[in-house]
């Protein structure tokens, strides 16, 4: 035991009674600690009665008892919850779900890829080894213009395309009326699929000889020009053509076209012996379309047979395999043959690829939902089209004699000047060699984590396996395949941000009608979606719906300050939001006011989404940034640790992209800010930007400056910083500037320096923490004892899971609702005498008696739970031998033990308090009475 902190031998209690006659209440007489002031040494029952009986000397004996009163009253004031001062000291604060919180934004922000590790200062085109893929043509197709599809890109078209579930259906929907309104979410081969559905029912039609037979229509013309178009037979257009049109429908004053509308296109259509597609984005102005007769949803490609079909395309073309070019439906194309009427060949080759073959005779009721359900899940964002198709689809676009631009390996010779990055064909032997070289490349756990993604849309795929086949050709270094693939994700961020709003500086189409929808609040929407759910991925559906509209606010106010926005209250669509920002839901757990339920959470279709879509945000769009941080400020005041924690991550990683500019308008200001919700806010960013190296000695030089000449409130925000353990050089470093921070001003920040105490006792360097709080018990200062002892309670009072960051799984984090004095001593033994010592220390320290006997009583109540299972046991098991080992001890046990059988709103059960008492006292030094009494 610590007995240099002790003045003198602790005093026994006294002798107990008869179990019967004894008081509940007596109050132990533990001694106390020997800190050189009279205040606080312990009353000695057996000293003699004073003779002085005069009025001074009863004066000065009560006011020393007053004074030992009022040490009492201000170190139970330390010890309270310093994140309670805004709610009163009873108020929650949900300690754990903090945790919980913060440690999920950093799994999704940290998927070991540094933001500013890729360089896209040209962000024009990907140049990786010999792959170029220019970014120009992935645009909007609202760049699209009237005219003819070449012969040679529907040749492509019928040779490369992959069909999609539930093509057959849609075919067949074509060919009954004539018109078809296909939504999807942009990028996912809606476009694609459109032309491949012309091409294949005209060539079966009127249309079979017109070498011009599919036409795009122009977007901004809308379906009634067209419908007037077809029906007057203006522009010399021939029977039997087939338009694509793809309405601008998301541009601020454009209406979608109503039912009539689209009947008077399908009638003169009919007329005319044509067809039309017309390509919408899943939302809510999309919906009512997609809703009617005409309407189908068309879903993605398969991710594996895409990347499949494409990487052996790429590997033939290099192999110089001999059926290459043996014509539609060949081997190199992934595809069986047609016949004669446009529908495939039942044995086509879909099954080369290991089981990517699908069944080509569906009906109807077999792929209802399999191209129409609604599991807008797996649709994409982003129009993606190699050769100026806005949406890129299932085939891969070629140039005219059937390569890709500067696609690596074209020219035959430039393997050969790249040694060292691969074997080429010839070196590997047969194609067959190759293939499983790239399945198991594919397969590589280092480049699934490089590309980020769940599911890859059709240019994602093309670009993915180019670049597996330029390494395995030699042509791309193992560093450059995973540049490319951690491209794919920061592509999808530039294409989702690029030019959104430059939409509302076009006029409305002059189709007659007057507008009827708000502009900046529709426009906005899906990007503040995308934006919340980079900040918030992994809370509850309602939570980043709702954080996404008050960016949504926060953008059209920026956007167009003179205006107040309208959003419409009851238009909104979670499917869509869900498909155009390539996110998924999932039941999770939610916490809420302390207990955990079942939720609806969502998260991104990719690890690597969150951090590209914030790099994009932070690095590109500089106008952007202002209502961002008042968005981020809003939710640092959001109650629900969910939000608020996860909003602070992402602040943290904003500032490490600019650090000038996060620390002056987001950690410094909340830093100062009156609530401690905010400036635990600032800590949390100060902490996930130190954990940056670039960043690590910034924020270091902040904390420390903060520390000793900072604000009371930026020395508050300074320690809560310091518990996460990163923001100073070592252990000793951190618990000096707490130290520091913990006793100046009498010990105003004490309570806040002692709770960041507790919480690095869940690091690794615990020890080193103990033999501190040792020290500072002996310390001549009482400022210094007090914060020791205030952690040493706190250490009892304090769960596991409200301040450790490990997930499930290690020894601490499976004990998550401990005590964390009791998990320390189950599951570090070598610490176990240490933290009995400290524990006795608080015990007999007059000032800290009180409430460590409470946390005691709390200890030990903690034994089993209201069922009877075993609940914190094995720590009990640990601690109390050690924290009994003399007389005195003992018989302090066996008083609190009695006190709490007797206590009326919570009795302990007798069987509980013998079985608390074998556990402390080993049979051979139990006394006779308390083995009556305890068993």
């Amino acid at each position: 035991m610590a007995d240099e902190a002790v003045a003198a031998r602790a005093a026994e209690p006294a002798a107990p009674k008869a179990k019967e006659a004894r008081s509940p209440e007596a109050p132990p007489r533990g001694g106390g600690r020997g800190d050189d002031r009279a205040k606080d040494a312990p009353e000695r029952p057996d000293a003699p009665e004073p003779t002085d009986t005069s009025d001074s000397a009863d004066d000065e004996a009560g006011e020393r008892e007053k004074e030992r009163e009022r040490a009492a009253d201000r170190f139970k004031d330390r010890t309270r919850d310093p994140l309670t001062e805004e709610e009163g000291e009873e108020g929650p604060t949900d300690a754990a779900a903090a945790a919980r919180a913060r440690r999920e934004g950093q799994k999704l922000l940290s998927s070991n890829r540094d933001l500013i590790g890729f360089d896209r200062s040209d962000i024009g085109q990907v140049h990786i080894g010999d792959i170029n893929v220019r970014l120009d043509a992935l645009r909007s197709g609202l760049l699209m213009r009237d005219g003819p599809v070449p012969a040679e890109e529907l040749l492509r078209i019928r040779r490369t395309h992959i069909e999609p579930g539930g093509y057959v259906r849609l075919r067949r929907a074509l060919e009954a009326r004539r018109l078809l309104v296909l939504g999807g979410a942009p990028g996912t081969g809606r476009a694609s699929t459109a032309l491949a559905l012309l091409e294949e029912v005209t060539r079966a039609g009127e249309g079979r000889e017109n070498s011009e037979r599919v036409r795009r229509a122009d977007p901004a013309r809308g379906v009634r020009e067209l419908a007037t178009q077809v029906a007057g037979g203006t522009g010399g257009h021939p029977r039997g053509t087939g338009y694509l049109l793809e309405p601008a429908l998301d541009r601020p004053g454009t209406l979608p076209p109503d039912g009539m509308d689209l009947d008077q296109l399908a009638s003169a259509l009919a007329e005319q012996g044509s067809y039309a597609v017309v390509v919408v984005s899943v939302g809510s102005a999309a919906n009512p379309l997609l809703a009617g007769r005409y309407g189908a949803i068309c879903p993605p490609a398969p991710t594996r047979e895409l990347v499949a079909v494409r990487l052996r395309q790429r590997l033939e073309e290099e192999h110089g395999d001999p059926v290459r070019g043996g014509g539609a439906g060949g081997p190199g194309d992934g595809r069986g043959p047609r016949d004669g009427d446009g529908s495939r060949d039942a044995g086509g080759g879909r099954d080369r690829n290991g089981g990517a073959h699908r069944d080509r005779g569906r009906d109807e009721h077999a792929d209802r939902d399999g191209g129409e359900g609604r599991d807008r899940d797996s649709h994409r964002s982003t129009d993606r089209d190699r050769d100026g198709s806005p949406d890129g689809g299932g085939h891969g676009r070629r140039d005219g004699d059937g390569g890709r631009d500067g696609d690596g390996g074209r020219d035959g010779g430039r393997s050969g000047d790249r040694p060292g990055r691969g074997a080429g064909p010839d070196g590997d032997g047969s194609l067959s060699l190759l293939l499983e070289r790239a399945a198991e490349l594919r397969e590589d756990p280092e480049v699934t984590e490089a590309v980020g993604l769940d599911d890859l849309r059709p240019a994602e795929a093309e670009l993915f396996a180019s670049l597996l086949a330029g390494h395995l050709r030699g042509t791309v270094s193992r560093a450059e395949l995973l540049s490319g693939c951690r491209s794919l994700a920061a592509v999808q961020a530039y294409e989702w941000f690029a030019g959104v709003d430059r939409a509302l500086a076009a006029p409305p189409p002059g189709d007659g009608r007057t507008p009827v929808r708000s502009g900046t609040a529709a426009l906005f929407h899906p990007v503040a979606f995308r934006i919340a759910l980079a900040v918030l991925g992994g809370a509850s559906h309602s939570a980043v719906s709702a954080a996404a509209h008050l960016l949504t606010w926060e953008l059209s106010v920026q956007s167009d300050p003179d205006s107040t926005p309208a959003r419409p209250l009851f238009c909104d669509d979670p499917e869509a939001d869900l498909a155009l920002s390539r996110a998924r839901p999932a039941d999770g757990v939610v916490d809420v006011a302390g207990s955990e339920v079942t939720g609806r959470l969502i998260f991104y279709r990719g690890s690597a989404l969150p951090a590209a879509v914030l790099a994009e945000l932070w690095d590109r769009h500089f106008p952007v940034r202002a209502p961002v941080v008042r968005w981020l400020r809003l939710l640092a005041d959001d109650p629900r640790p969910q939000v608020s924690m996860r909003a602070a991550v992402a602040a943290g990683e904003l500032s490490v992209r600019d650090f000038e500019h996060g620390y002056a308008e987001l950690i410094r200001p909340l830093a100062e800010a009156p609530t401690p919700r905010r400036r635990v806010f600032a800590a949390t960013a100060l902490d996930q930007a130190a954990g940056h190296a670039s960043h690590r000695r910034a924020v270091r030089k902040v904390v420390d400056n903060w520390s000793l000449h900072g604000t009371p409130a930026q020395r508050w925000t300074a320690a809560m910083a310091l518990g996460y353990g990163r923001c100073a050089d070592s252990m000793d470093d951190t618990l000096d500037t707490l130290a520091e921070i913990g006793v100046r001003d009498d010990g105003e920040q004490l309570a806040v320096a002692s709770l960041n105490v507790v919480r690095l006792l869940t690091l690794p360097e615990c020890a080193t923490v103990l033999r501190r709080l040792a020290a500072w018990t002996g310390h001549r200062r009482e400022e210094y004892q007090d914060l020791a002892l205030v952690s040493i309670v706190r250490l009892a009072l304090t769960d596991v899971d409200e301040v450790l960051d490990d997930e499930p799984g290690t020894p601490l984090g499976d004990r998550g609702d401990w005590p964390l004095l009791l998990a320390l001593a189950a599951t570090r033994p070598e610490l176990t005498g240490k933290l009995a010592d400290l524990f006795w220390t608080a015990l007999n320290t007059a000032r800290s008696r009180d409430v460590a006997l409470d946390a005691l009583e709390t200890l030990l109540r903690s034994a089993s739970r209201k069922d009877g299972r075993a609940w914190t046991r094995e720590g009990l098991a640990a601690l109390l031998p050690a924290l009994t080992a003399e007389e005195q001890d003992r018989r302090r046990l066996d008083w609190l033990l009695r006190r709490m059988m007797r206590d009326q709103d919570r009795p302990l059960a007798e069987e509980r308090a013998r079985a608390l008492w074998r556990l402390a006292v080993p049979a051979r030094q139990r006394r006779s009475e308390e083995e009556e009494s305890h068993g």
